[in-house]
């Protein structure tokens, strides 16, 4: 298994992470009208999900090949499956709720944490926020445990 691919992948997934979600969200929804804004970032999220997804399974891959059973033992592994967790919940779970909810932009008051639009992108900004914690100590932890 290719050390560059992992570090490509380490690098367009968490590079890619951090640019979108603290670059181009904000600067989408200073420039845009907020549903046009909402629905650019929505698409970038949902397809930088499958960067995600395709990254997290190689690093996951990668490792145990590298490390064998003891990549359990090491911080990485679980760094790279908590990130990997976040990124299929938002992307299975909460996203389609997002996407269910928007034809009818609804703020009314149901469900889990309320139910509205507002509180399912709060439930998933504080997803890609235990994401983005991750992936910043995934990094600055380097190739060490």
């Amino acid at each position: 298994m290719g050390v560059g691919l992992k570090n490509v992948l380490t690098a367009l997934w968490i590079g890619g992470m951090w640019i979108i979600g603290l670059l181009v969200a904000p600067v989408l929804f200073k420039s845009l009208s907020g549903p046009v804004a909402g629905a650019v970032v929505g698409k970038l999220f949902t397809a930088f999900g499958w960067v995600g997804i395709v990254a997290g399974i190689y690093l996951l891959v990668y490792w145990l090949y590298v490390d064998g059973l003891r990549a359990f033992q090491a911080g990485k592994l679980w760094l790279v499956i908590g990130m990997l967790a976040c990124t299929l919940i938002n992307q299975f779970a909460v996203f389609p709720i997002i996407a269910g909810i928007k034809p009818g932009i609804s703020e009314a008051a149901t469900g889990v944490f309320g139910g509205g639009l507002q509180s399912w992108h709060t439930i998933s900004s504080l997803i890609y926020l235990v994401q983005s914690v991750l992936a910043l100590i995934y990094i600055w932890r380097g190739e060490g445990k």
